[in-house]
């Protein structure tokens, strides 16, 4: 696994808002400098310069650029090397041939195309990647669709097709993997529940795109007092023990590393 980034609340901030880039850091354990769609393109080049304008700590940031298609990819690579910031997400990631412009960064690649979503292994197999995030909204919009979502919040099966290819392949090359925003600002039960539908699946942070999304992901991504007493439970027994039986359930390996996982997650956070 490549070196830990802070997390695992993530904070998009409209790159245009330089107003706002201080507040987001408050609020997040790290902030994604929007250059992209948060952006109105009359507003790009503001939005250049007030990345130039501002500082924040570089170990806390992401800068998100336009996709390598896009005819403002070249010029928010330019603005971005004359900052210290080291981390980029790019944008609708399809191909490792359009990472090689990024080797001086530590890249994010962010897939939500039907074709990133084809191509996640050999994105996330790339040297310049150390993480993968996918989006729902840019893939069903490419292929035609009309939601990601059912009525009740749910994903429908495109969008969790994508989000398990880009979770595997993020573990297979020992990549970070990170989930997909949460629409519904006013839902943060719904948010808690995807948080933590996350945080079990594998998933080692999860983006916001409003500031009272940040602790709701926080809490949800924390292991509970009834996860940990069981993983210790585990740890404990199986000091003695290869296979085990806990409660009535048959303990093995895997569940004796699962629970490791979550007494580890506790010290992290």
């Amino acid at each position: 696994m490549t070196a830990a980034l802070p997390g695992p609340a993530w904070l998009f901030c409209p790159g245009d808002r330089p107003d706002r880039y201080h507040k987001a850091a408050d609020q997040a354990d790290l902030v994604i400098i929007d250059l992209e769609d948060a952006v109105a393109t009359t507003n790009k080049e503001a939005a250049r310069q007030a990345l130039l304008a501002e500082r924040l700590d570089p170990a806390r940031v992401i800068v998100r650029v336009s996709s390598a298609t896009s005819p403002d990819h070249d010029l928010d690579l330019a603005a971005l090397s004359k900052t210290d910031y080291r981390t980029v997400m790019l944008a609708k990631a399809e191909d490792p041939g359009q990472l090689r412009a990024l080797a001086d960064w530590q890249v994010i690649a962010l897939i939500e195309t039907p074709l990133g979503v084809q191509n996640v292994a050999a994105v996330a197999a790339a040297p310049e990647v150390v993480g993968l995030m996918w989006g729902a909204e840019d893939l069903i919009a490419a292929m035609g669709g009309r939601s990601s979502r059912w009525p009740d919040g749910g994903y429908r099966d495109v969008a969790r097709h994508a989000r398990s290819a880009v979770a595997i392949a993020a573990h297979a090359y020992g990549r970070h993997a990170v989930d997909s925003v949460y629409l519904d600002i006013r839902d943060l039960e719904g948010l808690a529940a995807e948080a933590a539908d996350g945080a079990a699946s594998g998933f080692g942070y999860k983006a916001c795109i409003h500031p009272s999304q940040a602790a709701v992901v926080r809490e949800a991504f924390r292991p509970t007092a009834a996860m940990l007493d069981w993983a210790r439970r585990v740890i404990a027994a199986a000091q003695t023990s290869g296979v085990l039986s806990l409660d009535g359930q048959m303990i093995d390996a895997p569940l004796i590393r699962q629970a490791e996982r979550i007494v580890a997650a506790d010290h992290e956070r």
